[in-house]
């Protein structure tokens, strides 16, 4: 047998040995095109708050927000304490026939702090887990008799056959199996809702939909619903008994302004939520949908189907993961998130907006809310010069020369200005700013200060460069 590796040779590890066993055990082409596009070539040695050190003793300021993870910042002393805590006196991590102290408490948090009688909550590992188990309870709250569920055009659930199905991004360019019964309406557009469920009436004129999923601000693509098309989904929802979900797994804990982005509209409850990556205050992988009451009663509140829906997943009551949880709803409450939100957002909106007055060339869009922006980069020449050189399958990808462009900015901004940001997958591919909410307004300064130092490169000469160094590997 081959000698097995210890957790300190791991730390010991080179970005070359660490790029070689990536290749070997994992993913040889996740290796060459991550690289290719300028990331993966560091190592970090440690992390605070909105900062990253890496090995060679850069620090970098950090406005990725780690993807939605990191409201809490990296590290934030009260997450860290609580885990130790929790170590520390040997706590039971997982058993499924002995109630969880931290379940029982968590669940009780997320009733406090959603509105109306959202108070019912499954707790899995991931936000595709959570969506799917908040279809499965619409579907079960039917008891099968419905077999059609609505998303949208735009929409990133995740990536399992389920969720999947459920994706209507350009990134599920290969057709998994998913469930069946999945139409497509418009974002945003609530004649296209209107008409989706009139076409999926029987001939008795009887509605065959049992959910409708969206994402009331959809992070891949820095859009957002009006109130008018929400409080009209809820309406027609409540009309024909379809089980409303709201998506708030990116957007939730604060991020655009409001604890959750549906929250900013008073009165507005879908019968069901979905949460997750910074529920876990930036350690924990944890998860949860929360549903209305009535809701959940019909379809799981009985001796028949009660251990159907709570024992789906084995690390249901996951004990270090729930106290991770427990904290970080109390930091976010405590130290008012969404007013941190807010207060970001006063200066990146304006920030950006003079950004991209003085870069007309490169800058089409800005758009947000709160500590969740994109900017939308490029020019329409370069972009079609770019478009043509792409390389093998990624000819095919109509993005590519966008995603060429905004990589090559977010490289610079990266290499020559010690700022990371990243850019989405999804939609028209934009730069997103969504920096954790404990960086301050030092940060946010120095990040508009850096990216209009990198901007003022100009566009041909920054990814000319780009592809000189990184992409060219991919041709």
């Amino acid at each position: 047998m081959t000698e097995l590796m210890t957790v300190e040779d791991a730390e010991a590890l080179s970005i070359d040995h660490v790029h070689d066993l990536y290749r070997r055990y994992v993913n040889k082409s996740q290796v060459s095109l991550m690289t290719s596009f300028g990331f993966g070539r560091e190592l970090v040695d440690r992390a605070e708050g909105a900062y990253v050190w890496t090995r060679d003793g850069r620090q970098i300021l950090d406005f990725t927000g780690g993807v939605g993870v990191l409201n809490h910042g990296h590290n934030h002393p009260r997450i860290l304490q609580a885990r130790r805590r929790f170590a520390e006196r040997g706590r039971m991590e997982v058993h499924k026939t002995y109630f969880s102290p931290y379940l029982a408490a968590l669940s009780h948090n997320l009733a406090a702090v959603l509105p109306g009688d959202l108070d019912m909550s499954f707790l899995p590992n991931s936000g595709a887990e959570a969506v799917e188990g908040a279809v499965k309870l619409a579907y079960k709250y039917h008891g099968g008799r419905r077999n059609t569920i609505l998303r949208s055009d735009i929409s990133f659930h995740g990536k399992l056959l389920g969720s999947g199905s459920l994706t209507g991004s350009s990134q599920n360019h290969f057709a998994f199996p998913g469930i069946p019964g999945v139409v497509s309406f418009t974002y945003d557009d609530l004649e296209s809702v209107r008409a989706a469920v009139e076409a999926s009436r029987d001939a008795k004129g009887k509605c065959d939909v049992y959910a409708l999923l969206i994402e009331p601000f959809s992070a891949s693509t820095i859009r957002w619903c009006s109130e008018e098309f929400l409080r009209g989904l809820r309406e027609l929802c409540t009309r024909e008994d379809i089980i409303l979900i709201f998506d708030e797994i990116y957007s939730g804990w604060g991020k655009t302004g409001t604890m959750f982005h549906f929250m900013r509209h008073p009165g507005l409850v879908p019968d069901v939520v979905t949460t997750s990556k910074s529920f876990g205050g930036g350690k924990s992988s944890i998860s949860a949908y929360v549903a209305r009451r009535p809701v959940f009663k019909k379809a799981y509140d009985n001796l028949q189907d009660a251990l159907l829906q709570s024992t789906s997943t084995t690390y249901y009551g996951f004990g270090e993961e729930c106290a991770t949880a427990v904290e970080a709803i109390n930091i976010a409450v405590e130290e008012d998130f969404p007013a941190r939100a807010r207060a970001i957002g006063k200066l990146l909106g304006p920030g950006l907006e003079r950004i991209a007055k003085e870069h007309p060339d490169i800058v089409t869009d800005v758009r947000g809310s709160g500590a969740l922006w994109g900017c939308f980069l490029g020019s329409t020449a370069l972009l079609d010069l770019v478009a043509k050189l792409a390389p093998g399958g990624l000819a095919k990808d109509p993005q590519f020369g966008t995603k060429v462009v905004t990589c090559a900015v977010i490289d610079a901004l990266y290499h020559d200005h010690d700022t990371y940001a990243y850019y989405t997958l999804n939609g028209q591919n934009p730069l997103v700013v969504g920096p954790p909410l404990v960086a301050g307004e030092t940060e946010v300064e120095l990040f508009l200060e850096r990216l209009d130092a990198t901007l003022s490169a100009g566009l041909p000469r920054l990814v000319t460069r780009f592809i000189k160094q990184k992409v060219s590997s991919l041709w």
